[in-house]
């Protein structure tokens, strides 16, 4: 199989599908030059945050639009490769308590997997999808991105992001909480504005005090209201206070949303933009703004470019991992001792335990280098301080599932393995993470030496449940402590339904 790096020279096709709380959009691209050139966008309005009832259920009604759409992109990206797309989840995705089953009938649908990403992490891609879109300019910029369920705010500087914060606040969810049957009146305007100020409030000091050269705007609200204003003449190029406000009296004057015809501005979103403009009127008001400029770049843009950088051996995740290990002091040495032991336990068993997959060995390999980070708060229950910081932290360039399968494996690399914790996973995957698991127990079992002397690698093998490592002649003889460390380790695999014989 080809490289992605290998492909992008060769000009393969790239796609990044960005599920949105009100939209869905595909695109697919290729890299000419460095540069992403796109060759086909598709954008649906789905508005799966409107299906969301009070339980955090997403409605079958919205389930079947989503689904639908998805089944309309899976067409378009058949014949692809996993390491030439990338599928996002955002703030819906995030916070509807039957995620998880949608997830499974979609992913079913699409043939790759969707990662659902944190707040932190779909603002870090927004900025880095403007900041190609942008000149190479010294200094630092404000990005903000209006989506249907939340708000991304980023100060950066050229590619590199300072400063970044996802509130919740989106067009779709002001909408319903706003505007309800479409009515749109001078007090319901103010409300929305009062909550989108009060929202923005908690990052304004922060923000002010980095302070910023220019402001720019990203993704569909903000590009409608740059058309709006510069279409009926409201503004000159860019959106300012003054055309926001002269465009609020507008959609006040037409008092429903049924009623608007706003050039510019799609019919599916006519119903969401009132509430759009109100949270861009607050953002003004809160910080001070005074003119932002609009970007094509936006977070499926970004996705592409992590998803080259990834090949280019400029993956953002592997800088993070060096950033918690030098936060948290973690023993380097250590971790790459039982990194290469877990990965090579690893090609003993990945055919048999069908843990092949990329995603798989980057899993275990990111454990092992993580697995002591919790030293850094305690050393007593230290797995567990380590599975909490792993799986609360902000990591850029991961997924939320990723970092809860990061978490799950370091909170059980020793002592009692609690095999319901795995629940997080579907039955499928629950029972390749519990193996990984074992891989990096064993490894870290190996390892309690901490280097005074050589380990050796067993032969393993495997029978379903029950797991076989043998040993060079004499050496368990010889290494007592480490046979003493295996027959505990037998007693906690019991519990957990495996059975680990040695020789």
């Amino acid at each position: 199989m080809p490289s992605l790096e290998h492909s992008v020279l060769g000009q393969q096709q790239l796609a990044a599908i960005d599920l949105g709380s009100n939209s869905f959009h595909l695109v697919v691209a290729r890299l000419v030059d460095g540069h992403i050139q796109t060759l086909e966008k598709r954008g649906e309005k789905v508005q799966l945050a409107a299906g969301l009832d009070k339980q955090r259920r997403i409605s079958e009604a919205a389930q079947g639009r989503a689904l639908a759409c998805l089944e309309r992109f899976a067409q378009r990206i058949r014949g692809l490769e996993a390491h030439q797309i990338t599928i996002l989840g955002t703030n819906t995705l995030r916070s509807a308590s039957n995620a998880k089953a949608f997830i499974e009938q979609a992913n079913g649908i699409l043939g790759f997997p969707i990662e659902v990403i944190s707040g932190i992490e779909e603002a870090r891609l927004v900025y880095l999808g403007v900041a190609h879109t942008l000149a190479d300019d010294i200094g630092r910029r404000l990005v903000i991105d209006i989506g249907g369920g939340s708000t991304e705010f980023v100060i950066g500087e050229r590619f590199e992001p300072v400063e970044l914060e996802s509130l919740h606040m989106g067009c779709v969810t002001y909408t319903d909480r706003f505007f309800p049957q479409g009515k749109i009146t001078q007090a319901s305007f103010e409300r929305a504005i009062a909550a989108a100020k009060q929202e923005i409030l908690r990052i304004k000091g922060p923000y002010q005090k980095l302070g910023w050269q220019n402001v720019v705007g990203s993704s569909g609200t903000i590009r409608a209201a740059n058309r709006v204003l510069t279409g009926y003449g409201l503004s000159q190029n860019n959106i300012t206070w003054d055309g926001l406000k002269r465009l609020q009296q507008m959609m006040v004057d037409w008092g429903d949303v049924t009623q608007l015809n706003l050039q510019g501005v799609k019919d599916e979103r006519q119903k969401v933009f009132a509430a759009g403009v109100a949270i861009l009127i607050g953002v003004f008001e809160t910080l001070d703004l005074q003119e932002m400029t609009y970007s094509d770049g936006a977070l499926r843009e970004g996705a592409l470019y992590d998803l080259i950088g990834r090949a280019k051996h400029e993956d953002v995740r592997e800088r993070t991992v060096r950033a918690m290990q030098a936060r948290f002091k973690v023993d380097k040495e250590q971790a790459v001792r039982v990194r290469n032991t877990a990965l090579a336990l690893f090609e003993q068993v990945k055919q048999s335990w069908s843990i092949d997959g990329a995603e798989y060995k980057n899993g275990l390999r990111w454990s092992a280098e993580l697995f002591e980070v919790g030293l850094g708060i305690a050393h007593s229950q230290f797995h567990k301080h380590g599975a909490y910081l792993v799986g609360h932290a902000d990591m850029p360039g991961f997924s939320l599932p990723t970092q809860a399968a990061l978490a799950v494996m370091i909170r059980h690399h020793r002592r009692k393995l609690h095999i319901d914790s795995y629940d997080i996973f579907s039955e499928q995957e629950k029972v390749k993470w519990i193996r990984l698991t074992m891989l990096l127990r064993l490894a870290v079992l190996l390892h309690q030496g901490r280097g005074i002397e050589a380990v050796a690698i067993p032969t393993f093998s495997i029978d379903q449940q029950r797991i076989h490592l043998s040993f060079p002649a004499n050496w368990l003889h010889q290494h007592p402590m480490t046979s003493m460390d295996l027959e505990l380790e037998t007693s906690f695999l019991h519990a957990a339904g495996y059975e680990l014989v040695f020789h």
